[in-house]
């Protein structure tokens, strides 16, 4: 049993999914779905149920799933230790962070990678709402734990968790009380908006698809400072704390935003590989 064909299993498992599993470990699907019927007839188990509906674990492959989570873990941290003994150096890697930091699957995360990895030291960039990606694409930063949907050409992308969103208003507002919106409840409002530059696919997702006039915000409390004086109006994921003179009213018509992990697809670090590993367990907890 190698350790890249429990990569490929991992990453089959993970996604449900051969053709997408393929994408992310770049190569064709033939050569993968041979390494999986390998894999299980060494094993003598059935690891995965095949149907024209997807892919689904057995009890075998939710058992070696698990083991082989944590053998990859334990072979990455290997090879860091080595290399870190080799070059008499730290080990770093940098995160990148959108949004809130309390998140319970961000603490997860960082008490599951810094229990698998104490020799690795961390480095995480907070970033504004201008740039999705938290300095991936400008080098700033290894791995980028952000949201979604933005311009993932060059990005390999994982998605965590997908959150409803709402409309942000003040508690005043005459729509605040109301028990769901739509976007065309707020058709003619002023938006808060992000500056010329800003990737469009991100711009397009927060704009609710539309151009919009507002005011232009970088950071999550700018956002909430113009509702507060203005009476802007934006959206925000729900389930977050807000101040009691702000409402959040759920959208029916908006796709939700998921929490992604992103990394540059050509980055062969195998902490990044590990990263996302004890992401995806973390948001899945």
């Amino acid at each position: 049993m190698e350790v890249r064909t429990l990569r490929y299993f991992v990453a089959v498992a993970e996604e449900l999914h051969f053709g997408r599993a393929a994408a992310r470990l770049h190569m064709s699907q033939p050569p993968l779905s041979r390494a999986i019927k390998r894999l299980e007839s060494d094993l003598g188990a059935v690891l995965l149920h095949r149907s024209p509906a997807g892919v689904t674990l057995t009890p075998a492959g939710a058992v070696l799933l698990d083991e082989a989570r944590t053998l990859l873990d334990r072979a990455d941290r290997i090879r860091e230790r080595v290399a870190a003994a080799a070059g008499a150096a730290t080990v770093t890697v940098t995160v990148g962070i959108l949004g809130d930091s309390t998140d319970p699957g961000a603490k997860r995360l960082a008490a599951a990678f810094r229990r698998l990895h104490p020799d690795v030291e961390v480095r995480v960039r907070e970033t504004d709402l201008t740039d999705p990606t938290c300095g991936l694409r400008a080098g700033l930063v290894d791995i980028a734990l952000t949201r979604g949907p933005f311009d993932e050409t060059g990005l390999s992308v994982r998605g965590l968790r997908a959150d409803p969103v709402g409309a942000v208003l003040r508690a005043d507002d005459p729509l605040a009380h109301r028990a769901t919106l739509k976007l065309a409840d707020l058709a003619d409002r002023q938006w808060f908006r992000f500056p010329a530059g800003t990737d469009p696919v991100w711009q397009a997702y927060w704009s609710g698809g539309e151009p919009r006039e507002g005011p232009v915000v970088r950071a999550v409390q700018e956002c909430m400072q113009a509702v507060l004086w203005n009476g802007t109006v934006g959206m925000t994921p729900l389930g977050h704390d807000h101040p009691e003179e702000l409402a959040v009213v759920p959208l029916t018509d908006m796709a939700p935003s998921g929490v992604v992990v992103a990394w540059n697809e050509a980055d062969a670090n195998p902490l990044i590989g590990s990263f996302v590993r004890i992401a995806t367990a973390a948001y899945r907890a």
